[in-house]
């Protein structure tokens, strides 16, 4: 007599395949110990403008039993007057997550799955359902191509982290200029590598689906490619409040780009994507910029003087345009590292993947946050 499921084994046959297989993004550590010094999630170490608590404060009323505007109107028009463009050239989302994760939705065909696994035979034209970034990037987009049942193509960047030419991409004949969607962080994550206009525009120019130009950390860089999305029929750069303005809790993000291409998100965004205080407080914040690029200017300064200490100390450092440094730390392996500043509540990241294994990412933090890194870091070379 054949044995019958245990409870156990049930609910695995209701997941999909393609879903049980999965590997999820893992995002940085949150920590739960006390007094530990967050130098992992490339958050922005001051405090949001004074105006934009006051503002979400003043929020907290009957308000809360309505539901917020379905589109962030008041924050797109407000951006549009920022960007210079007009409010249908702007998405607001739930952070740019919910941006990356719509434009794979929108743009980008799903392989065929059977029993989980991609069946080719089953779509006319592979480049429609493909998913294409440089590694290494952001960790997310294999992710969200594979929830999309999508075909994934990582193509590796330069040794030094920079942006092959267009020239260099057709000779190494991996890259697809007919990828449904592209994705391109610039300034890069995780070397903080910056990417010259120039490069990025002859690069869209040559591809034949959308681009999106992922620019977290625009604002701590020495250029930003805002303009090609709205220059460029397939060019969409997706933005966020959370690494530079400080809103990390809020969760909300943007993307700019051709009028078209963004009605087409609408279309599939979920009902009242963005919450009513987060929409408060990104109106807040675009009302009082100067207040943050003073911080930003702050944060570029201690960048410098920090990748010029740790470089005394033998760390190999990178050049960075964003708000942390990739750094190869000298004398043991960089998980060592890791473990080392974590017994003196230093909390940096390292990610185990062959392209950075030797390397750490310190985000930049207070000036009081900063020289704790130095000392400790003396401190472990020392012993």
């Amino acid at each position: 007599m054949k044995r019958p499921k245990s409870a156990t084994d049930v609910p695995q046959s209701l997941i999909r395949p393609l879903v049980r297989d999965l590997h999820a993004y893992l995002p940085g550590e949150q920590p739960k110990i006390e007094g530990l010094i967050k130098l992992n999630t490339n958050e922005n170490p001051y405090p949001p403008s004074p105006k934009v608590l006051s503002a979400v404060k003043a929020a907290v009323d009957a308000r809360l039993r309505l539901y917020p505007n379905p589109t962030a109107d008041p924050v797109r028009e407000q951006l549009a007057k920022v960007h210079r463009c007009q409010v249908e050239n702007l998405i607001v989302g739930n952070g740019s997550d919910e941006l990356l994760a719509l434009a794979t939705r929108a743009f980008v065909e799903p392989a065929a799955t059977v029993g989980g696994r991609l069946d080719s035979r089953y779509f006319k034209s592979a480049p429609k359902a493909t998913v294409q970034f440089l590694a290494p990037s952001y960790s997310l987009y294999p992710v969200l191509a594979a929830i999309h049942g999508a075909t994934a193509n990582p193509v590796s960047l330069e040794p030094d982290f920079s942006l092959p030419s267009v020239a260099r991409l057709r000779r190494g004949r991996q890259w697809d200029f007919r990828a449904a969607l592209t994705y391109v962080t610039t300034p890069n994550a995780p070397s903080g590598h910056g990417c010259a206009t120039a490069e990025l525009a002859a690069l869209c120019r040559e591809q034949r689906g959308v681009v999106v130009l992922d620019e977290a950390y625009a604002d701590f860089a020495e250029e930003s490619a805002l303009a090609l999305a709205l220059s460029h029929p397939n060019v969409l750069v997706a933005r966020t409040f959370s690494k530079a303005y400080s809103l990390c809790f809020q969760r909300v993000g943007y993307l700019v780009g051709p009028a078209d291409l963004i009605a087409a998100l609408h279309k599939i965004r979920d009902s009242y994507n963005v919450n009513g205080l987060g929409q408060i407080a990104a109106a807040a914040t675009l009302g009082d910029l100067p207040y943050y690029h003073a911080h930003f200017r702050r944060i570029i300064a201690t960048r410098e003087r920090v990748a010029q200490q740790l470089a005394g100390l033998g760390f190999g450092v990178l050049p960075s345009q964003t708000n942390f440094l990739l750094v190869r730390p000298p004398r043991f392996e960089a998980r060592t590292w890791l473990d080392r500043l974590r017994e003196r509540k230093i909390l940096v990241r390292w990610f185990d993947r062959p392209e950075v294994r030797d390397y750490l990412r310190i985000s930049i933090g207070t000036e009081p946050d900063m020289e704790a890194l130095a000392k400790a870091a003396r401190t472990i070379l020392a012993g």
